[in-house]
C-alpha cells in the first residue's frame, strides 16, 4: 500500500511518493524511498512487492548502463520500458508484484511518462498515480493538470496529489519525496519530508 505520482511538464517530468512502507496494515518503515534512479535521464517509482521491484529495477539500471557504454548515449526510455514489459510478460505464470511509473526526458521524445503493471502492460501517460492512495491522488491531478505546466508548478501539483492520498488512505503517510528530471539538470531530488504531515482542513 502506497501512493506514487508521475506528471509530465512542458520542461521535464516530476515523480512523487509518500514514505510509508507497509506489509498489509503493518507499518514496516516510516522513511522509505520509493523513487529509483535508473540513469541521469530516467527514474521509476516503486509500488508493490519490494523484493520484486528491486530485482526488476536493478535489471533496468544495469541495462541502461550497458547501453550507455556501448552506444555512448542514454538509452531511449521507450526501449527501457519495452525491456521491462517483456521481462514481466514472459515471467508468467510466476508474476512479479510490481506497479511502476517510469519517467524521464528522452533525447527524441522529450519528457515522457509510462505506467507498467505486473502483467507487462505499458501505457503512455501525461499524469498517473499508482498504489492504494491512487484514487485520491488522481482526483487532485485531474482537477489541476494542464499540458503547459512548468516543472515548478508540476512539483506543487504532485505534492498536493500525494497529500490528498495521505489524508484519505491509511496505507500512505509519513512524508513525501519528490524528484524532477529535466534536460538541463537531469535527476534531482527537490523536496522531501520525513515526518507526519499536518494537512490543513
Amino acid at each position: 500500500m502506497t501512493t506514487t505520482v508521475g506528471i509530465v511538464a512542458k520542461d521535464g517530468v516530476v515523480l512523487a511518493t509518500d514514505k510509508r512502507v507497509t506489509a498489509g496494515y503493518y507499518i514496516a518503515h516510516k522513511a522509505g524511498e520509493k523513487i529509483w534512479k535508473i540513469d541521469d535521464h530516467v527514474a521509476a517509482t516503486m509500488s508493490g512487492g519490494v523484493a520484486d521491484l528491486q530485482s526488476v529495477l536493478s535489471f533496468l539500471s544495469l541495462r541502461a548502463r550497458e547501453y550507455r557504454i556501448e552506444h555512448k548515449r542514454p538509452i531511449p526510455i521507450r526501449a527501457l520500458v519495452n525491456y521491462v514489459s517483456l521481462l514481466l510478460f514472459y515471467s508468467r505464470p510466476y508474476i512479479y508484484l510490481v506497479h511502476s511509473i517510469v519517467g524521464g526526458v528522452d533525447a527524441e521524445e522529450g519528457p515522457v511518462l509510462y505506467m507498467v503493471d505486473w502483467l507487462g502492460t505499458v501505457t503512455k501517460e501525461k499524469y498517473i498515480a499508482t498504489g492504494s492512495g491512487s484514487p485520491y491522488a488522481k482526483g487532485a491531478l485531474e482537477v489541476a493538470y494542464r499540458e503547459d505546466l512548468t516543472i515548478d508548478e508540476a512539483v506543487e501539483l504532485a505534492i498536493r496529489a500525494v497529500k490528498a492520498a495521505i489524508r484519505n488512505d491509511p496505507g500512505s503517510g509519513e512524508g513525501i519525496d519528490v524528484v524532477t528530471i529535466t534536460k538541463s539538470d537531469g535527476f534531482r531530488r527537490v523536496f522531501t519530508t520525513q515526518q507526519k504531515i499536518i494537512i490543513p482542513e
